[in-house]
């Protein structure tokens, strides 16, 4: 291959990369994309998401509550364990929106 070769590859590739970013068009801004989740058809789902992920996450702020006012291993057990588990879920719950509005936003809804 020659250095012309390289150079209209080189060239085709360029022009066909900056069509597909044409079409794609810039992302939309961060709100957007997370107000789209509840605007969907399937927005019930994410409301029924938020609901359960601000339940646990008051829960796990209880617990941890409790943990911290523990005086004995076990009532901390009791009362720690659950507090952690239920703030992973409510994490868990949180991050697994986020592909979604990345894939959803403002089209297809």
């Amino acid at each position: 291959m020659t250095d012309l070769d390289d150079a209209r590859i080189h060239a085709a590739l360029k022009a066909e990369e900056q069509h597909l970013l044409d079409q794609i068009g810039e992302d939309p801004p961060f709100f957007d994309q997370v107000w789209s989740l509840f605007r969907n058809r399937n927005a019930w789902v994410t409301w029924l998401l938020m609901v359960s992920q601000t339940a646990l996450f008051i829960a796990s702020v209880y617990a941890g509550w409790r943990f911290y006012q523990a005086t004995d291993a076990l009532s901390a057990l009791h009362w720690g364990l659950p507090a952690a588990i239920m703030l992973l879920m409510s994490l868990i719950i949180k991050l697994a929106l986020w592909p979604i509005a990345q894939i959803g936003c403002c089209g297809g809804t």
